[in-house]
This record gives structure tokens, C-alpha cells and sequence, in this order.
């Protein structure tokens, strides 16, 4: 995955490696994307950037996805996250912004959502089925909106399904 080239609505603004957030430890695999939500409703990617980028945090994601559908990259892919408890030996991290604590995402973010999680598919040549959310690496409920709407989570793996294929093509 490292190799791929990014596609270019990504901007890479990687953080400092302060020790916990960024320990520049290298994922052991890739065996698949875990999605996040904020929990901070209306800030934006850049904000949730600068707080990952704070020496004493000890919290990170590879991605974040902002209410505009903007597309900041925090880690290299071959580093480990600090987002997804065990799973972060083997997982890409995306953390995603919400306007409001429903938690659900707004349209231009979606649309980067599954845009990007279809190209970590078809780049990392992962399943579909290898994405999953925080809740089911943990119980916490996260992505909030996904957790209470199981309906609207299998139609966003649909979605990135549809674009994973798009892609490989």
C-alpha cells in the first residue's frame, strides 16, 4: 500500500512522532480500514489535525475527512495509528468530521468517505468486508451514526464496494 501513488484530493500534513500518537511503529500487515467519527461535532479536519499534533496527545488517525470533504493524511500508511485499541497493528485509521452530535456525515463528506475507503480497498487489495468501524474492534459506539444505523453502514459498504470496483476496472 505504501507504494501506491495518493490520489490527489489527499493532502499529506503528517504529525510530528511525539512517542503515543505518532510512534513511527511499523504496521505489522495490512488487514484492513476502520472507520471513526470524531465525537466533536463541527470542528473541523484541521483542528482535529492540530490536536493530534500536540506532543502530549496520545491519539492519532491516518486520515481525517473534513465537513468539506477534505482528505488530510496524518501517518504514513506503514505506521501504526493510536485510534483502534488492537486493531492498530493492522489497520488504516480514518476518522471523519460530523456538524452535529447525531454523528451522522453530511454529503461532501460521505462522498470523500467512500471515495477514500474504496481506494484503500483497491489499493491495499483488501475485501470490502475488511472495513469495519471502532465499535467492532471495541463496543465503543463510534462511528455513532453507523452503530445506531445498521442500515446506513451496509449501504455505505455498498457504496465503497461500488468504488472499490470503479477503481480496479
Amino acid at each position: 500500500l505504501c507504494a501506491a501513488e495518493l490520489p490527489d484530493y489527499v493532502q499529506q500534513q503528517f504529525i510530528a512522532p511525539n512517542g503515543v500518537g505518532r510512534s513511527q511503529t511499523p504496521l505489522a500487515e495490512l488487514g484492513g480500514v476502520v472507520v471513526h467519527y470524531v465525537g466533536n461535532p463541527g470542528t473541523t479536519a484541521q483542528q482535529n489535525h492540530d490536536y493530534f499534533n500536540t506532543p502530549t496527545t496520545e491519539v492519532s488517525s491516518h486520515f481525517l475527512v473534513g465537513l468539506q470533504g477534505e482528505v488530510l493524511q496524518c501517518l504514513p500508511l506503514n505506521e501504526k495509528s493510536a485510534a483502534s485499541n488492537q486493531r492498530n497493528r493492522d489497520t488504516i485509521s480514518i476518522e471523519v468530521c460530523h456538524p452535529d452530535e447525531t454523528g451522522r456525515f453530511n454529503d461532501e463528506t460521505y462522498d470523500s468517505l467512500v471515495r477514500l475507503t474504496g481506494w484503500l480497498c483497491a489499493a491495499g487489495d483488501l475485501p470490502v468486508e475488511a472495513v469495519i468501524r471502532h465499535y467492532d474492534v471495541t463496543g465503543k459506539l463510534c462511528p455513532l451514526y453507523f452503530v445506531e444505523h445498521e442500515d446506513a453502514w451496509a449501504a455505505f459498504l455498498e457504496d465503497v464496494a461500488a468504488a472499490k470496483a470503479a477503481l480496479t476496472e
